[in-house]
C-alpha cells in the first residue's frame, strides 16, 4: 500500500504533516469566520428586514445606508478585498498574512453574502403571520424572535449551508496571497512547483469538506421541517 501511494502521489506522501496542518488551518478559518459572520449576518439581516418600507420598525434612511454598504462589499471581488483591507487587517490582528491575516478579509467577504441569504429567508415569512402577531399586541422584539426567526429556521439553515460552502472557496482563494490553509498548500506546491498530485489531493479534500457541509445542512434542514 505504501509503495502504491508513493507511486501515485510521490509529492504528497512526503508532505503529509504539512497537508494535515493546512487542512486544520482551513477548518479553523472556516469555523472562526463562519461563527463571526453568522452573528453579524443575522443582526444585519434582521435590521434590514424590519426597517424596510412597510415593516414593523420602518426606517428608510437606516435601511438605505445598510443596503448600500452591503452591496458595496458584495460587489468587490474577494482577491481585491484582501489587498484593500491590508491596513485594516494589520491594525486589528497585527499581520496581513497567514491564518490570522485571513480572518478579517474573510469576514468582510462572507458576512454580506450571509446577510443576503438570511434576508431572503426572512422575506419568505407570510405577511399574515406578522399582522396576526401585531393584532394581539406582540412587541417588535416578540415578532422578530417568535415569527421572523422561528418561522424561517429551515431557510436560515439553507442559507448557512450555502454560505459555508462559499466560504470553502474563499479560504482557498486566501491562499493565493499567503493566507495559509489548503489553498496556500496547493498554490505553493501544486501550481508553483508543478506537483499535480498535490493539486489533485487538495481538490479532493476540499470536495470532501463541501460534501460534509452539504450533508450536515441537509440533515438539520430536514429536522427543522418535521
Amino acid at each position: 500500500m505504501d509503495k502504491l501511494l508513493a507511486t501515485l502521489m510521490p509529492n504528497v506522501v512526503t508532505k503529509i504533516p504539512e497537508l494535515l496542518k493546512c487542512t486544520g488551518q482551513t477548518l479553523i478559518m472556516m469555523l472562526i469566520t463562519g461563527t463571526i459572520s453568522f452573528a453579524i449576518g443575522m443582526v444585519l439581516a434582521v435590521v434590514l428586514t424590519v426597517t424596510r418600507k412597510g415593516d414593523i420598525l420602518e426606517n428608510i434612511p437606516l435601511w438605505t445606508v445598510l443596503d448600500k454598504i452591503i452591496n458595496f462589499f458584495r460587489s468587490v471581488p474577494f482577491i481585491i478585498m484582501i489587498a484593500l483591507l491590508i491596513p485594516v487587517t494589520r491594525m486589528i490582528v497585527g499581520t496581513a498574512i497567514g491564518v490570522k491575516g485571513s480572518i478579517v478579509p474573510l469576514i468582510f467577504g462572507t458576512a454580506p453574502f450571509f446577510t443576503r441569504q438570511i434576508e431572503s429567508a426572512l422575506a419568505e415569512i407570510e405577511r399574515g403571520s406578522i399582522e396576526a402577531a401585531q393584532s394581539i399586541g406582540t412587541s417588535p422584539a416578540g415578532i422578530i424572535f417568535r415569527v421572523y426567526l422561528k418561522e424561517s429556521v429551515p431557510g436560515i439553515i439553507r442559507g448557512s449551508t450555502i454560505t459555508f460552502i462559499s466560504l470553502v472557496g474563499l479560504t482557498a482563494m486566501a491562499g493565493a496571497v499567503g493566507g495559509g490553509g489548503l489553498g496556500d498548500f496547493a498554490i505553493r506546491y501544486g501550481y508553483q512547483r508543478y506537483q499535480t498530485d498535490v493539486t489533485i489531493v487538495t481538490v479532493i479534500l476540499l470536495i470532501l469538506i463541501v460534501t460534509v457541509i452539504q450533508a450536515v445542512g441537509a440533515f438539520f434542514s430536514r429536522k427543522a421541517l418535521h
